[in-house]
């Protein structure tokens, strides 16, 4: 009699195999220590200045710190400003990803690294160079002044434009991947049966990416709420016109530092939102 033969001898299902040791997480070791340190400190790294914004704020003033008339004008200035600098980088930035996503021209590559250059261009720097191309001396600019009396520096609208500059890059990536990722033979089979390039864009394209345009809105509008290097080098900080809540939060800081706290909370407040609203999307990728 072999081993096979006896009785209790482990067995697979009615196959006569040898039955398999089923392996699942829960057959995982522990985390190795090297590995669990650097995590751990490093998530307090990044956690502990926000519990400290937390436990330091002003709770019980906090109504009234965000009523004030500086507050409030901040605040108002940087919804409405956020909002019209994400509807340019709507107008221009989806035309110009389905440009790279959908065209072949010479030099492309190089015309993407140039659109994502905002994304790792200190902000300061892109208000220096917005200064040098539409200031009043600028490339641009003196020609805008010259001919049209139009000065964008120092201007609410200058503020629009500083925001544009460094959100658009976020759309354009986030509508770029979407339509690589959808598939180009629905274009295709709507001009065949005779609508336009820019008509299947429009009926067909559109409502394929739309969740694509709608991440990439949101991110580029929480980047320009929070933007601060090039608003304050392009556009100034003067209370009611060009003063946004970033630059309101610096200026505070050094002379009322809870509506410092106030306004950081504000911001702090938006970004959870806007992780929270993207979650699925761009961090767990899965959906669930």
């Amino acid at each position: 009699m072999t081993s096979l033969d006896k009785p209790g001898a482990a067995t697979g299902p009615r196959t006569g195999g040898p039955r398999r040791r089923r392996v699942g997480t829960g057959g995982r070791r522990g985390v190795p220590l090297p590995l669990l340190v650097p995590g751990l400190v490093a998530l307090a790294f990044l956690l502990l200045p926000l519990v400290a914004l937390l436990v330091r704020a002003p709770w019980r003033s906090l109504p009234q710190l965000l009523t004030s008339a500086e507050v409030w004008q901040a605040l108002q200035l940087s919804l409405v400003t956020a909002t019209a600098a994400t509807a340019v980088s709507l107008v221009l930035g989806v035309p110009l990803a389905w440009l790279l996503a959908r065209t072949e021209f010479p030099g492309r590559g190089l015309v993407r690294a140039l659109v994502t250059l905002p994304l790792v261009l200190p902000p300061v720097v892109g208000g220096v160079a917005l200064l040098l191309a539409l200031g009043r001396n600028g490339v641009v600019g003196k020609w805008l002044d010259s001919w049209f009396g139009i000065t964008l520096p120092f201007t609410t609208t200058g503020v629009v434009i500083a925001e544009a500059f460094v959100a658009m890059p976020f759309l354009v990536i986030s509508v770029e991947g979407t339509l690589r990722a959808a598939d180009p033979r629905y274009e295709e089979a709507a001009t065949t049966l005779g609508a336009s390039r820019f008509t299947a864009f429009r009926r067909v394209t559109l409502p394929l990416i739309a969740p694509g345009i709608a991440a990439g809105a949101v991110l580029a509008w929480a980047r320009a709420l929070g933007e601060f290097g090039a608003t304050i080098t392009f556009a100034g900080n003067f209370p009611g016109r060009t003063q946004t809540m970033p630059l309101a939060v610096y200026l505070a800081l050094q002379n009322d530092p809870e509506a410092a706290i106030a306004l950081s909370l504000v911001l702090l407040a938006v970004s959870i939102a806007v992780l929270a609203g993207l979650r699925d999307r761009w961090l767990t990728g899965t959906g669930r």
